[in-house]
């Protein structure tokens, strides 16, 4: 298996211009304010033209009419072109940092590395008389924690796949899940990280029906995995675990399942293994509705989204137009913390770090007690919006504070793993889906309140434990 690497990523639509980052890199590698030097530049687009930029002279930048900004940043190229047009092997791929290098002593400052890179990433320093490029600071880069807009971040989920990638799937090839989903992502991720000690439970479901159960008499899963009820998934999957223990067989007890049943009929189920504190690893997969069976409304479904048991427009039986769920979701992850879990959490997809992390505190939770991680899985067929758009779903979900990553311990409390302050606007999210078109500025209005409401009560649990 090859290595993959950390890297600066950029996010154009909230870079302002502001140069932040250029002071910030100028003076850690140069001890100046000077743009010029500085190793990372924001360059101009439309009317804030590259001269500005290239000029380096902060008012230019500052008074340009149209705020569209690009990056020219080394990008650590895995077959970087230039090293290979470097005449005197000045400059190296390290195959432990992934950082292109650049040796002064080898240097004959010909300059065919600045034609051979697409990306404006090494460049003259006119000061020096040497090219200068990123070397990502050994790992703490000094652009991005001065970065207040979040344009620029540290994308270190390369560990993973380090840490990881070696380990083995254990589930079959070949799953049929629908183009774009990132269920098929999420079984892989979780059954690698909970390891092969493991009997699955799969109620009826996405999870099953892309083959986890298997067909034609084989199963999906290189471990023991059954197909239980909706209504008897956490009583089944007790049982399972009690006579493992009879035998003396230390297995995790782990259940893949939707959001209806989880949330729905198989809630009584949920909630009474929940409350017995049985040693298990209960996911739901939240994709907000029954999305295998023909994409009906779930408890979990929010306010306004259209479902094909919510439809739109076509009227409904008192004679009004109908104008999506009318119902707020059942918020099942606050559901169990009042249960008093050993651990409960929430997760996204587009985070997976933060997953990982959570996985690693249920799994070692489940060994005592009842450990319950709420994974937010948007639908690329049941939401409406192109397949390759899935992860940016899920990352908004979490910016516009649509979807809150935090988790919980009775003894620690409620802890946010990822700040909600200063959200994006909820617009930013719902018009990223064809199943909230529809909504009226009225029901736009009801969702940012709902929001917002449910922000601050999570603070509140958050502030209560912490003494805020």
């Amino acid at each position: 298996m090859g290595r993959a690497y950390s890297t600066i990523a950029f996010d154009p639509a909230k870079c302002d211009g502001c140069g932040d980052c250029m002071t910030a890199c100028a003076q850690a590698k140069t001890g100046t304010d000077d743009w010029a030097r500085s190793r990372i530049q924001i360059v101009g687009r439309g009317n804030a033209t590259q001269d500005a930029t290239w000029d380096a002279t902060q008012d230019a930048i500052k008074d340009a009419t149209e705020k569209a900004f690009e990056l020219a940043l080394c990008r650590q190229c895995a077959d970087p072109k230039c090293v290979t047009v470097c005449p005197a092997g000045a400059l190296a791929k390290d195959g432990a940092s992934g950082v292109i290098g650049w040796d002064a002593s080898k240097c004959v400052d010909c300059l065919l590395c600045t034609v051979g890179c697409a990306y404006g990433g090494i460049a003259l320093d006119e000061v020096s008389g040497h090219v200068s490029k990123c070397d990502t600071c050994d790992g703490k880069p000094a652009c991005v924690p001065v970065c207040s807009k979040g344009a620029l971040t540290y994308v270190t989920t390369a560990n993973i796949y380090n840490e990881v990638g070696d380990w083995e799937d254990l589930f079959a090839p070949g799953l049929s899940g629908c183009q774009g989903c990132n269920t098929e992502l999420l079984m892989r991720h979780t059954l690698r990280r909970v390891g092969p000690d493991t009997v699955l439970a799969t109620p009826p479901g996405c999870v099953p029906g892309m083959g986890s159960v298997g067909f034609n008499g084989t199963t999906g899963t290189k471990v023991p995995v059954f197909h239980p009820l909706l209504t008897n998934t956490a009583a089944m999957l007790a049982g399972v675990k009690r006579q493992f223990k009879r035998m003396g067989r230390d297995v995790t007890a782990l259940a893949i399942a939707g959001d209806g049943g989880a949330s729905d009929v198989g809630f009584q189920s949920l909630s009474g293994a929940a409350e017995r504190g049985e040693q298990m690893l209960f996911m739901v997969v939240d994709n907000e509705g029954y999305m295998n069976t023909g994409m009906q409304r779930s408890s979990c479904t929010p306010y306004g989204a259209w479902t094909s048991t919510t439809p739109i427009g076509a009227g409904c039986s008192a004679g009004q137009p109908a104008q999506g769920k009318t119902q707020d979701a059942k918020n099942l992850p606050l559901l169990m913390v009042n249960h008093r879990c050993a651990y409960v959490a929430t997760a996204s997809t587009a985070y997976m770090e933060d997953l990982y992390a959570k996985l690693d505190r249920a799994i070692e939770a489940s060994k005592t007690g009842f450990a319950y991680v709420h994974v937010y899985s948007p639908c690329t067929t049941g939401w409406r919006f192109p397949s390759d758009q899935n992860m940016e779903v899920a990352r908004k979900a979490v910016e516009t504070n649509f979807v809150m990553l935090w988790e919980f311990t009775p003894s620690e409390g409620l802890r946010f793993s990822r700040s909600v302050d200063d959200p994006l606007p909820v617009t930013d999210y719902l018009k990223a889906m064809g199943r909230f078109r529809h909504l009226s500025s009225d029901q736009i209005e009801h969702i940012q309140g709902k929001v917002v409401e449910n922000a601050k009560f999570i603070q509140r649990f958050s502030e209560q434990a912490h003494g805020g």
